[in-house]
């Protein structure tokens, strides 16, 4: 049986050697918590890129495939494309943006097997996510960068974490845990394991 009803085993590693594996029901759990983070700053990128759709259309992409449609390639096409679209719009919250939205779309498509590699691809979402509003956050208010405005993507990763189900916390316990570097993505992602393991 899973984790969240959906993590479980194939018969035969589970007989065999015991591997865990992700399966098609987490991979919609999780791709509906990513397409919420994602949407959360969707505004945030066509604000900056006026008549682009390639953010948006990942995210309905998303969220199609996490409401029960296939798993089609035009899940990757989209997210390429969005991800293509953070390299292009020449803004750091327009990018951070983009990519919470192209990371979103990559996530019917993690590995099945579950292996540390994986520990990026499900944090990438809501860790943009929180980047972009921080960074947004900074430009608003200049004066909050002699703090860093650290407080707005922390409050963003909260919400996060608050809005995860279960699923998709049942998939983070089952990913070995890992180290994290010092940088600010990388402390809002330790942030976002550690309160997803909780």
């Amino acid at each position: 049986m899973g984790v969240g009803g959906g993590l479980g085993k194939s018969p035969r590693a589970a007989s065999k050697i015991g591997l865990k594996f992700v399966e098609i029901g987490d991979r919609r759990v999780l791709a509906g918590w990513a397409a919420e983070c994602a949407e959360r700053v969707l505004h945030l990128y066509e604000v900056r890129a006026p008549g682009d759709l390639r953010a948006r259309e990942a995210i309905a992409e998303t969220r199609a495939f996490a409401e029960g449609g296939p798993r089609t390639k035009g899940i990757r096409t989209a997210a390429w494309a969005a991800l293509k679209a953070a390299r292009e719009v020449g803004d750091p919250v327009g990018v951070a943006a983009a990519r919470a939205a192209g990371y979103a779309a990559g996530t019917p498509y993690i590995h099945d097997l579950v292996s540390p590699h994986q520990v990026k691809h499900v944090h990438g979402p809501a860790v943009q996510m929180a980047l972009a509003e921080e960074l947004a956050a900074l430009e608003q208010l200049p004066a909050r960068r002699a703090g860093g405005g650290a407080e707005v993507g922390d409050a963003a990763i909260r919400w996060a974490v608050e809005r995860a189900p279960e699923g998709v916390r049942g998939i983070v316990r089952w990913l070995p845990e890992t180290t994290f570097g010092a940088s600010r993505v990388a402390v809002l992602s330790r942030q976002l394991d550690e309160g997803l393991r909780s």
